[in-house]
């Protein structure tokens, strides 16, 4: 039997390969094998980069603050309070962004963990 326990209060939290910088990840991946999950923290304005999934299955779960998702093409904007959980498909458009005062931690948990296969898209406002 394996396990692994990953406190919010213990997690290592670094800056991101890219994108927005302002941004925070605490990686997950390492203790999983069939999926990949990060914790992020996105302070107020922060944003990822929009893109699709096309391998990947992915779920939201919000720890803290509210996150905005813009899903689909044309996006649609749906806020997401604390204890909310989204899940999106492949081949969906989707960003995510902190457009509150606080900041926003959530948890992304992404199935077959393949990587590579996302396609970017340009950036709406």
């Amino acid at each position: 039997m394996g396990y692994t326990i990953f406190r919010l209060d213990e997690c290592e939290f670094r800056p991101p390969k890219g994108g927005d910088m302002s941004r925070s990840i605490a990686p997950l991946s390492d203790a999983l094998h069939n999926s990949r999950a990060n914790i992020w923290r996105l302070p107020p304005g922060s944003r990822g980069g929009r893109h699709i999934e096309h391998a990947q299955e992915e779920m939201f779960v919000v720890l803290a603050g509210t996150l905005t998702l813009l899903l689909g093409d044309p996006p649609e904007r749906v806020e997401l309070p604390c204890g909310s959980v989204a899940v999106v498909e492949t081949d969906t458009g989707q960003q995510l962004r902190n457009e509150s005062d606080v900041e926003a931690v959530v948890l992304i948990v992404g199935a077959p963990p393949e990587q590579g296969k996302a396609e970017h898209l340009p950036d709406v406002d």
